[in-house]
């Protein structure tokens, strides 16, 4: 609990940023739908015809006259990039931060196990994303009660949830990740990320490659498929769970066996 508080209070002040900033640029993208709402009918044309780029994002499948289809693409994209670029900033450093910053003789020292620092740096990484995405939700529903529309509970709710997972999921894999690293991977995580969004886009372009939604938790958090089904992928969420449950396992095998500097 101690390490839990410890960690979690280290990453406040990043997690105020990213919260602030993600929270803020949602808040503005809701309250310029009503000023857009009108020309968005013809936006919609627009984007419909413009073939593979707008099957890239799933625009072809969404109506961006109503709140929840501009919702989904302005607002999902960004709080699914900003939500994955964070998990994978905060995942990525954890296990290999105390040898990269020589606080390793320190934090070792304790009465505590390799065990009970990696659970406790679990637990630390995934408070912090609970409390951006609880913040982000409620910042998401106030900003469209202010707007005078009726709040689309369940939509607004599994676009959230979505979102959530995919930054649990690249969390898993950078904290597995990191336990092998000894001078951060920052790079590492970034890259990751980065590398799965574009294999979605490649997904929604190619019907060969629809595979790679089972590789990409970007697959799941796709606004048109979850607008359309009103649920999320099954099958995409067991996959992914097992990719979370591997990186996790494999940050407690690492670190127990590690040969700290």
């Amino acid at each position: 609990m101690t390490l839990l508080k410890h960690e979690f209070r280290m990453g406040q002040k990043s997690l105020a940023i990213w919260t602030a900033a993600i929270g803020a640029f949602i808040a503005c993208c809701v309250f310029l739908f009503p000023e857009m709402a009108g020309q968005m009918k013809m936006v919609s044309n627009i984007f419909a015809s413009m073939g593979a780029f707008t099957a890239a994002f799933g625009m072809d499948r969404l109506n961006f006259g109503t709140l929840t289809g501009f919702y989904a693409i302005e607002c999902g994209n960004i709080l699914g990039i900003g939500g994955a670029l964070f998990a994978a900033m905060l995942a990525s450093n954890l296990l290999c931060k105390e040898e990269k910053e020589r606080t390793a003789e320190f934090l070792l020292t304790h009465p505590i196990t390799r065990c009970q620092v990696v659970a406790g740096k679990l637990l630390a990484m995934l408070a912090q994303t609970l409390v951006m995405n609880a913040v982000v939700f409620v910042i998401a529903v106030a900003s469209v009660a202010a707007i005078g529309y009726d709040i689309p509970w369940k939509e607004l709710a599994l676009l959230h949830l979505s979102c959530f997972l995919l930054q649990v999921e690249l969390e898993g894999i950078c904290f597995g990740i990191s336990a092998f690293l000894r001078r951060g991977g920052l790079g590492i995580g970034m890259g990751i990320t980065i590398c799965l969004y574009f294999m979605n886009l490649i997904a929604n372009l190619s019907k060969q490659a629809k595979f790679l939604k089972y590789i990409t938790p970007f697959g799941y958090t796709e606004g048109a498929d979850i607008l359309s089904d009103g649920r999320l992928n099954p099958r995409y969420l067991a996959v992914g769970a097992v990719f979370t449950a591997i990186g996790i396992l494999a940050a407690f095998w690492e670190y127990r066996r590690k040969d700290i500097h």
